[in-house]
């Protein structure tokens, strides 16, 4: 530079003030996402939107209404059901397993059952489908089961 001066007008204030706001809250956005196990008892990020897969009709889950059919749960596979609070697996042919579906990491909505695991994508937590088990972290405690029941080619919790 020549020595200029740089007008320091209320344009110029402004246009730093907002840049430095803006940046604040992104910086801010990115810590809280990245954040360890002890965070102060900041609430975790939402996570990825899950698709219900269950039944649409609503009303009361607990004890007898139909979560799903068997023939929904793949072998080797499973379900989130979200708003009900369960993700049903079926690791070998005819045996339905349930489990919570909170990643027990940072507390994030597990997202969906692919390749044998149960998969939290907030942080990369795979879970087993067969016992719950933590594959691969950072997750360190299995995802606790959940009692379900089979009624003929209906699932629903227990």
């Amino acid at each position: 530079m020549s020595g200029e001066q740089v007008p320091a007008g209320p344009d110029v204030r402004t246009r730093r003030a907002l840049l430095a706001g803006a940046g604040a809250v992104g910086a801010a956005a990115v810590l809280a996402a990245c954040g360890g196990e002890d965070d102060g008892g900041a609430a975790p990020s939402p996570g990825p939107q899950i698709t219900n897969t269950g039944d649409a009709g609503g009303g009361d889950r607990e004890g007898a209404q139909s979560l799903a059919r068997t023939t929904d749960i793949p072998v080797g596979g499973g379900a989130v059901f979200a708003a009900q609070g369960v993700v049903i697996t079926q690791p070998t042919a005819g045996e339905f397993k349930g489990f919570d579906p909170v990643c027990t990491h940072q507390g994030c909505p597990v997202s969906n059952v692919d390749g044998g695991t149960i998969n939290c994508t907030c942080h990369g937590s795979k879970f087993s489908i067969e016992d719950g088990s933590v594959k691969a972290g950072p997750a360190t405690t299995p995802l606790p089961a959940k009692d379900i029941k089979v009624d003929g080619d209906q699932i629903a919790l227990a």
